[in-house]
C-alpha cells in the first residue's frame, strides 16, 4: 500500500466521522446525541408472521368452517367473484381439493388494511399443524405449510384403582397415554386382566402449537408394575427405526407368521361385501380364505392362549380362536379336525399345529378362513404389519445402556403414591 493510499483512507474516515457529527450532534444545550444516533441506526422491528406471511399490513379474520359451508360461501362475502373462486379451486387441486374442506376446522381470511379490504389470502387449517394457503394476490395459486411444533418432555404416574384410563384421568394426564401403554406392553401385559394396585410411571412428549397442546408424541420411557413385577420400556432408535426395549435390551414386541399354513392360493380376500358362495347373497367376509388340500396342517401365527376350540353354528364349522395378548386375537375356521391336545385353556406356541384344513360348516371346498382381530375388531390379515422383534444390536448396546441409565434415574425419582404430571424440559 502506497503512502498516498494510506492518506486517502485516513482522510475518508475523518470526513465520514465529521459528517456524522454534523448531522447528529445536538444544536441545543440538551445532550441527546446518543439517543439520536441510536434512533438513526436502530434495527427495524421483526415483521409479524402468520402462516409464513407478513401480516403487519393485513387484517386477519379468523373463523371456523360451518356445516355445509363451502369455499365460495366464505370468499363471496369478502368480495371474491365466482370466476376467481372457480380458478382457485381448479389450480389448487394438485395441492388441496377444496371439496375436502370440513366443518369445524379453522380458517383465516387475510384482507388488505385499507377501505377496500380486498381478500389477499385464504388459509384453511387441515389439522392443528398442517394448513394450505390460497393466494389471491398475484397469480391465483395454493401452497401447503406446517406450523412449528414445540415439544415438552413430561412425566406422570399413577396407581390403578379401576382402569388404566381412569388412572390417567386422575393423574391429570392425557387419557390417550393409556392406549400408548397398551400398545407398548401388548405382549407382556394383558390389559383386560390388570388388577387394582398395579401402577405406572411414564416419561412422554407433549406436542404444542402456538401455545395450545395438540396431543402426545412418543413415550420415551416407562415402567408398568403388574402383579409386583416391574416391566421397563425404553424407546431407542437404531438404524433409523425406533422401538421399545426392556432392561435386557430385548424388544418388547413379537412377530407373527405371515400365514398359518402352506397354501395353493388366496381364494377370497377381506371384504365388507362379498357374494357368499353357498348363501348366494352379499355379506361381510372379514377374513382371508387360503385354498389348500384337505388335511394341510394349520399352525398358530404366534404364541397365545386357546380361547375357543369348538363347532361354530354360524357356518364356520370347526373353529380355533387364539388370544395372543391384550390386543391381538386370531381365528382359524372350517377345520377338518383339531391339532393334538388343542382345547380351550391350552397355551400354544408360534408354529404349533392347532388343526387341519377342511371344509366343515358352510363351505364349497377345502380351505382355511383365517381371521385377525385387533382390540376385538376384525382387520385385514394381509395388511397386518408384523412388528420387529430384534434385540438391540451389539454395536448399539453401549449407547442403549447409557440411555437406559438416564431414563431409569428419572423414573426412579417419580412417585406413584402422589400422582402428578410435571415437565422435565421444553424442546423446540
Amino acid at each position: 500500500m502506497t503512502s498516498r493510499t494510506k492518506y486517502y483512507i485516513i482522510f475518508s474516515s475523518i470526513a465520514a466521522v465529521a459528517l456524522l457529527l454534523f448531522f447528529f450532534y445536538p444544536r441545543s444545550g440538551k445532550d441527546n446525541s446518543i439517543e439520536t444516533l441510536n434512533l438513526a441506526f436502530a434495527v427495524p422491528p421483526e415483521p409479524t408472521l402468520a402462516y409464513g406471511l407478513n401480516i403487519d399490513s393485513l387484517v386477519v379474520v379468523k373463523d371456523k368452517i360451518r356445516k355445509n359451508q363451502h369455499l365460495s360461501d366464505i370468499l363471496l362475502k369478502h368480495g371474491v367473484d365466482y370466476p376467481t373462486i372457480d380458478l382457485l379451486a381448479r389450480r389448487s387441486k394438485p395441492v388441496f381439493d377444496v371439496r375436502k374442506i370440513r366443518s369445524g376446522n379453522n380458517y383465516s381470511v387475510l384482507l388488505s388494511d385499507d377501505s377496500l379490504q380486498k381478500a389477499n389470502y385464504f388459509v384453511y387449517e387441515i389439522s392443528p399443524v398442517d394448513y394450505v394457503v390460497f393466494d389471491l394476490v398475484d397469480s391465483v395459486h395454493a401452497h401447503r405449510g406446517e406450523k412449528e411444533i414445540s415439544i415438552t418432555v413430561d412425566t406422570t404416574s399413577g396407581v390403578i384403582e379401576s382402569s388404566l384410563w381412569n388412572a390417567m384421568v386422575e393423574a391429570n394426564a392425557d387419557p390417550n397415554l393409556a392406549n400408548e401403554l397398551s400398545e407398548i406392553y401388548a405382549w407382556t401385559v394383558d390389559f383386560f386382566g390388570i388388577q387394582k394396585g398395579d401402577n405406572f410411571k411414564v416419561v412422554y412428549e407433549n406436542l404444542w402449537v402456538e401455545g395450545d397442546r395438540i396431543g402426545i408424541g412418543k413415550v420415551l420411557a416407562s415402567t408398568f408394575n403388574h402383579y409386583d413385577k416391574e416391566l421397563l420400556a425404553i424407546y431407542f432408535v437404531q438404524d433409523s427405526t425406533g422401538d421399545y426395549f426392556d432392561d435386557e435390551a430385548n424388544s418388547l414386541r413379537r412377530t407373527f407368521l405371515k400365514a398359518p399354513l402352506r397354501f395353493r392360493r388366496i381364494s377370497s380376500k377381506f371384504s365388507y361385501s362379498r357374494m357368499h358362495p353357498v348363501l348366494k347373497y352379499r355379506r361381510p367376509h372379514l377374513g382371508v380364505d387360503y385354498a389348500a388340500d384337505r388335511g394341510t396342517p394349520v399352525v398358530s401365527v404366534g404364541d397365545g392362549l386357546v380361547v375357543r376350540a369348538s363347532w361354530d353354528n354360524g357356518g364356520g364349522g370347526r373353529v380355533v380362536k387364539i388370544k395372543h395378548n391384550g390386543t391381538y386375537t386370531t381365528q382359524y375356521m372350517h377345520l377338518s379336525k383339531y391339532g393334538k391336545g388343542i382345547k380351550k385353556g391350552v397355551q400354544v406356541s408360534q408354529g404349533q399345529v392347532i388343526g387341519y384344513v377342511g371344509s366343515s360348516g358352510l363351505s364349497t371346498g377345502p380351505h382355511l378362513d383365517f381371521r385377525f382381530y385387533r382390540n376385538e375388531k376384525p382387520i385385514d390379515p394381509l395388511k397386518v404389519k408384523s412388528p420387529a422383534a430384534q434385540p438391540v444390536d451389539s454395536t448399539n448396546l453401549e449407547r442403549f445402556n447409557v440411555e437406559k441409565e438416564k431414563w431409569q434415574k428419572i423414573l426412579n425419582a417419580i412417585s406413584v403414591d402422589k400422582p402428578d404430571t410435571s415437565t422435565l424440559v421444553a424442546v423446540k
